[in-house]
């Protein structure tokens, strides 16, 4: 393919490898946004195991509500965890992936467990303040990415932020 092709491939590039990635931001912004996604996924998985092992784990007058509030939400996070993850992709890096690099980059710290005595205003506290957790690291890296002109994460977070906003109020309306 010429050099003046559409694509911005050169001859160089028929020879199987892949053209460098030009999608209208810079490689220095790039990797700033795919580092700030990577601190976002991993506080919104962090947050999704905390849900899950909730929604596993509640028990009381509060059971039923919850247990089926705790499953709607963490099921609608696992769809998101993709989506922030193709992304950091879509940027040209590779998405983390494990729990360690999760450890590291998450803001939301492990508590202990709850015991054999799990009780449901400590499950929707913590998750309470979680899903804030997961909106002030949004916000950080929505700025990031409007600086840089990167529209698709701006929307991506903007859309997070949504969700993580109502299910913060949504619980903490429980504990009111």
């Amino acid at each position: 393919m010429p050099a003046n092709s559409p694509l911005g491939t050169s001859d160089d590039s028929a020879g199987g490898r892949a053209p460098a990635i030009d999608i209208g931001i810079s490689g220095e912004d790039r990797k700033q946004v795919a580092d700030g996604l990577s601190h976002f996924l991993a506080d919104a998985y962090t947050l999704y195991l905390k849900t899950h092992n909730f929604h596993w784990n509640v028990t009381g007058p509060m059971f039923n509500a919850l247990h089926v509030m705790f499953e709607a939400q963490y099921t609608e996070q696992w769809a998101a965890l993709d989506e922030t993850a193709e992304r950091i992709r879509a940027l040209g890096f590779n998405a983390p992936g494990s729990y360690a690099e999760f450890t590291r980059l998450s803001s939301i710290t492990e508590e202990p467990g709850l015991g054999d005595t799990a009780d449901w205003r400590e499950m929707v506290r913590q998750l309470t303040v979680g899903n804030e957790a997961v909106c002030r690291t949004a916000r950080k890296v929505l700025k990031v990415a409007d600086g840089a002109g990167d529209d698709p994460t701006v929307d991506l977070l903007t859309q997070r932020l949504q969700v993580h906003e109502k299910y913060a109020w949504m619980l903490r309306s429980l504990l009111q």
